[in-house]
């Protein structure tokens, strides 16, 4: 029999398998990756009865057009997403977030454009066929670790899945994608290079995200951040979501990809409970940064694991 696979007749602009990363690989130079949005990486993967850690194809803002072949699955895309399904007859059905729905041989799922946001997942029963390399299949492309010879999905390319025949799994969920008015941030280990003034513009004043933005980072542009100490820095370790500040003043905050060391000095962390909001936020969007100590942020991170848990078991 042969396998079941997702031939890719349109690849989108940045589509990859993720699942929820790679851990303890700092020491070679490698990032978490994993996917962006955990939230709604987790529910797809529920929805479709998934383990947690299965791979899921992420895209970003125009998503592939895939064609089935040699199979039948399950599946569910999660986000705020526009797609179709275009059934083998040429019947075309729009497609709704968050609910299931069968595909058959020569069925194809046409994703068509995230909704003002980045990122969206699309997840199958049993999962996509990815090669695993230190504990998980997701692609770092600046490396060229993961699936796919870690690169991002071209035309003509072929997904495999898991389990080529799938009993249906009818499932659904009503999710709300909820914006929010500030991204909360821990101060940095560098937090006193910055001047007074700086300090206060940085907590007061909104700063706008620019088009240099993807799974590496996002750049700012706003009031220029002064560094009273020193600009450059001896190489220090990074983790995902701390806000590097370059010589030229505009923010730079650290996304799933992103290199393991930096030189420049750190003002703030975005707190974890907060990175799955901001990582969706497109480019001309603006946002406000808010200080908050460690203890609200234990809490809060504490909060959005119990949130998280009971939203996947309303699944049904």
């Amino acid at each position: 029999m042969n396998k079941a696979f997702f031939e890719i007749l349109r690849p989108g602009i940045n589509s990859t398998l993720q699942d929820e990363g790679r851990f303890n690989q700092y020491h070679i130079g490698l990032p978490f990756s994993g996917a962006m949005d955990k939230r709604n990486y987790l529910i797809g993967n529920h929805l479709v009865d998934n383990k947690s850690n299965t791979a899921s194809l992420e895209f970003a803002y125009q998503g592939p057009l895939l064609k089935l072949k040699f199979g039948k699955v399950t599946a569910v895309i999660t986000g705020d997403v526009k797609f179709q399904i275009i059934r083998g007859n040429s019947k075309i059905e729009e497609g709704i977030c968050y609910k299931t729905f069968n595909l058959n041989d020569d069925d194809q799922i046409d994703i068509i454009s995230t909704n003002k946001s980045v990122y969206g997942y699309l997840s199958v029963q049993k999962g996509f066929s990815g090669d695993y390399f230190w504990g998980s299949c997701s692609v770092h492309t600046k490396s060229e670790v993961g699936s796919n010879n870690g690169k991002k999905y071209s035309d003509k390319e072929k997904i495999f899945l898991n389990q080529s025949n799938n009993d249906f799994c009818s499932k659904k969920i009503d999710y709300f994608n909820s914006k929010i008015e500030f991204i909360r941030v821990l101060k940095g280990t560098n937090f006193d290079y910055f001047s007074d003034k700086s300090k206060e513009d940085f907590f007061s004043k909104q700063f706008t995200i620019t088009k240099l933005t993807d799974r590496m980072g996002m750049r700012l542009k706003g009031p220029k951040i002064e560094n009273k100490v020193d600009t450059n820095i001896k190489s220090e370790g990074l983790i995902k979501g701390v806000i590097q500040v370059p010589p030229d003043g505009d923010p730079i905050i650290m996304f799933s990809d992103h290199g393991t060391i930096g030189g420049y000095p750190k003002i703030g962390v975005v707190i974890s409970a907060d990175y799955d909001k901001l990582v969706q936020l497109t480019p001309g969007n603006t946002i406000k940064f808010k200080f908050i100590e460690l203890n609200e942020a234990e809490n809060l991170f504490k909060f959005y694991n119990l949130e998280t848990k009971n939203t996947l078991n309303q699944i049904r």
